[in-house]
């Protein structure tokens, strides 16, 4: 007696009849893909579940099969199909490109802002992603409000799914193709691993970027479980690809500050025994002096009168910046307020208050700072004499003429 056919069986086997025009290699390498997701929804279902479960949640076999098809870059069933695809999704064709070019723009916002805070290791510069929300939200909203498939026929995708196609057909590129769909489980783990590792790389630089851990690790989290979903909803793209741009992004970020911080440790030019030779606990340059670090300068003029708002260069022409510190009031803790070469600087000093706000009192508790621009020493100028320069007092002999 034969088994009764599962409604996954039946759903199948109409996706296959949609695809039978495709080689049977590729059927059967597409169906393989897509089984496991159809396991997990029957399991999801119950066993008695019915093809019309599996069709509410997913759509038709053939619209699941013409999803496939775009994903995988196969040209459409016929050029019927893709006439009627066109005259119906023509009128409404703003709000699918609305949210297609919103997801791009994104993604490309996105790998620019991180490639910035990675470079630059400042966690302030991913503050543009705010720019960026209104413009997801908007896309997200059209995509749930219309769904994948309008977007999924608009002629920039169809051009892309044509490319791929071509691609395909040439055996070079379909090999990259295929290898690069291989390495799709551990791209999206990867991608995670990038996001902490990133998050606690601006931690370390700054401690304010503690606050971005929590949302790195949301990131992280469902990029992992939404990156192998991807093939069977398409709707998570709007996920997967402004994390995986982000990723992308950084990592070519961090891989620039890096060679930028090897060659200048390592650079000629740096050997010098007053210049920036090390980094301090935020990053930034240290300016060393007989191999102790100096983090204040005083300048004094001739008559031994110190000279404020003085800008330090190098023979180059290039700023010595250093970290600029100040007092943080609600904590009392000396915190970094910025970086540049302005000297000289306030000196900061730390101690303790009392209950009446008595610095350093007997019986002071409370961590306090406080800062001091005053100059903590006189400099007394060497007075430099220059010796007057000596002529002789007798004139030469004029020379005798000879005959």
């Amino acid at each position: 007696m034969s088994e009764k056919p599962t409604a996954v069986r039946v759903y199948l086997a109409r996706v296959r009849t949609a695809l039978a025009d495709l080689p049977a290699s590729e059927i059967e390498e597409i169906l393989e893909d897509v089984r496991p997701h159809l396991a997990e929804l029957e399991a999801e279902l119950g066993e008695s579940a019915r093809v019309e479960a599996l069709i509410e949640r997913l759509g038709t076999p053939e619209s699941y099969a013409a999803e496939l098809r775009a994903s995988g870059g196969y040209p459409p069933a016929g050029e019927g199909a893709t006439q009627v695809i066109t005259t119906v999704t023509a009128p409404s064709l703003a709000k699918p490109r609305i949210a297609l070019w919103g997801l791009v723009l994104c993604a490309i916002g996105l790998a620019l802002l991180a490639f910035g805070a990675a470079i630059s290791v400042d966690p302030d510069v991913l503050l543009g992603m705010l720019l960026f929300l209104p413009v997801f939200l908007i896309s997200l909203a059209l995509l749930l409000r219309g769904g994948v498939e309008p977007v999924l026929a608009l002629p920039e995708v169809g051009w892309v799914r044509t490319t791929l196609a071509k691609g395909r057909e040439q055996d070079d590129t379909r090999k990259v193709l295929r290898w690069l769909g291989s390495m799709k489980p551990a791209w999206w783990v990867l991608c995670a691993v990038v996001l902490l590792a990133f998050g606690v790389l601006l931690m370390m630089r700054q401690r304010s970027a503690v606050l971005l851990l929590p949302f790195l690790l949301v990131a992280g989290a469902g990029i992992v479980w939404a990156g192998p979903r991807v093939r069977g909803d398409r709707r998570l793209l709007w996920l997967a690809v402004p994390v995986s741009a982000f990723v992308i992004g950084g990592a070519l970020g961090g891989f620039g500050a890096a060679v930028d911080l090897i060659s200048n440790r390592y650079s000629p030019s740096q050997s010098a025994s007053y210049y920036p030779s090390s980094s301090d606990r935020y990053g930034n340059e240290q300016l060393t002096y007989g191999g102790q670090e100096v983090e204040n300068v005083y300048a004094f003029d001739a008559e031994g009168k110190p000279l404020a708002e003085v800008y330090l260069y190098d023979e180059q022409g290039r700023p010595l910046a250093l970290t600029r510190y100040g007092c943080e009031r609600s904590s009392g803790t000396k915190e970094k307020i910025g970086e540049d070469n302005r000297f000289p600087r306030p000196k900061i000093e730390q101690g303790v208050t009392d209950s009446e706000g008595n610095y350093n009192g007997y019986n002071g508790y409370r961590s306090a700072c406080r800062e001091d621009a005053g100059v903590p020493f006189s400099a007394a100028i060497p007075k430099v004499t220059v010796p007057p320069s000596t002529t002789s007092s007798s004139a030469p002999a004029a020379p005798t003429p000879t005959k």
